[in-house]
């Protein structure tokens, strides 16, 4: 098969995040917990959960370094997620903010 007719990988990894996310939107909260659980490790489970914790811990207005040491992180993930957060059109705001609306 030539290479212009099959997909490339990267072709199949959007598909597949893209599947992932509708999945995590259109189901039961806690089918999707379920389903997260049997699809990750739990190192995985734990490394997800730990940069969405650093993200929080950034917008809060803890330094990298607090962060580093109170959770036991390298600062260049820390970077990575301070970096991601302060995009244009971040993502991680724009959830942040939603989250903040929904508990008010």
């Amino acid at each position: 098969m030539s290479n212009t007719t099959e997909k490339s990988s990267s072709e199949y990894d959007e598909k597949t995040i893209d599947e992932l996310c509708d999945i995590f939107t259109q189901q039961d909260p806690a089918l999707v917990r379920d389903f997260v659980k049997c699809l990750f490790t739990p190192a995985e489970l734990k490394d997800i959960a730990n940069r969405w914790l650093l993200v929080k811990e950034i917008d809060k207005g803890t330094t990298q370094r607090e962060i580093a040491k109170k959770f036991s992180m390298s600062l260049c993930k820390i970077t990575r997620g301070s970096k991601e957060l302060n995009k244009p059109d971040s993502a991680f705001r724009k959830i942040l903010d939603a989250q903040k609306e929904q508990s008010n």
